[in-house]
């Protein structure tokens, strides 16, 4: 079958169709990048601060540079989320809590009770970190229960789910079992990495997670992006959020760039 690479509106993506076949490597994945404006990849930047040091000032300021920028949301830990719900009345800016972070060590009615908590307490939208043991050991029917049990909550109330892989503690095979999970149950989002792992987003994990689960569910890719070429790359692999504590800089990099042509 000849290869196949069609341009469409941005958000979307396609795969390389090749002898049947889809291929998951970076320049056989497309996505069109050159007509980003500002506002659309500030649209897609989750603004993070998930250090266990974290103030009430250093929240203030995330948030702020959340509602300035126009960022689609903060990402943040569960006992700040009243807070900066507060903060962020008004503005369009989501609050996104993590749920059994950054090990995603705890029973799944402990998870189901943190996301809950959090959604009660303002929490638009939650990022939760799946059982990586229990992936890494081959349950793939423990997995699939965690993670209807988190998206049923989450689509109780209205609110967007991303399931956190860790990728750097997984085998390909383990990334595409899990990603095969998620078509099925349909979370909002999976995502590549906590960021406090051994390793972060790559565009080999980003393209591979994409290829498996289509247009059923989003990739957002975390963990290490801090440029605005770390985030075009990451984009052009099929993410549609991306997780980083370097917004305004990728952004002013942005326009640096775009500013020359």
């Amino acid at each position: 079958m000849e290869a196949l690479r069609e341009r469409i509106t941005f958000g979307l993506y396609r795969l390389k169709l090749i002898n049947g076949k889809l291929r998951t490597k970076m320049e056989e994945v497309y996505m069109d990048t050159k007509n980003i404006t500002k506002e659309m990849l500030a649209g897609m930047i989750d603004h993070t601060n998930l250090k266990a040091y974290a103030t009430d000032a250093d929240l203030e300021k995330l948030c702020d540079e959340a509602r300035t920028n126009k960022f689609a949301m903060i990402a943040i830990n569960g006992v700040q989320v009243k807070h900066c719900h507060e903060l962020l009345a008004g503005s369009g800016v989501h609050v996104g809590a993590t749920v059994s972070f950054p090990l995603g060590q705890m029973t799944i009615e402990g998870k189901a009770f943190e996301c809950e908590d959090a959604i009660k307490n303002g929490a638009d939208e939650i990022d939760y970190v799946l059982n990586i043991g229990r992936l890494r050991m081959g349950d793939l029917s423990y997995i699939e229960k965690e993670m209807q049990v988190i998206v049923d909550i989450c689509r109780k109330y209205g609110v967007l789910s991303k399931v956190i892989f860790e990728n750097c503690y997984l085998t390909k095979d383990e990334i595409r079992a899990a990603a095969e999970v998620a078509k099925k149950v349909r979370p909002d989002f999976i995502k590549t990495s906590t960021g406090f792992g051994t390793g972060g987003a790559t565009v080999e994990d980003v393209a591979l997670m994409k290829s498996v689960v289509g247009d059923s569910v989003k990739v957002k890719a975390a963990g290490g992006i801090r440029t605005w070429a770390d985030t075009r790359a990451m984009i052009e692999a099929g993410a549609e959020r991306i997780g980083t504590s370097a917004g305004p800089k990728i952004l002013a990099e942005f326009e640096a760039e775009t500013s020359k042509n």
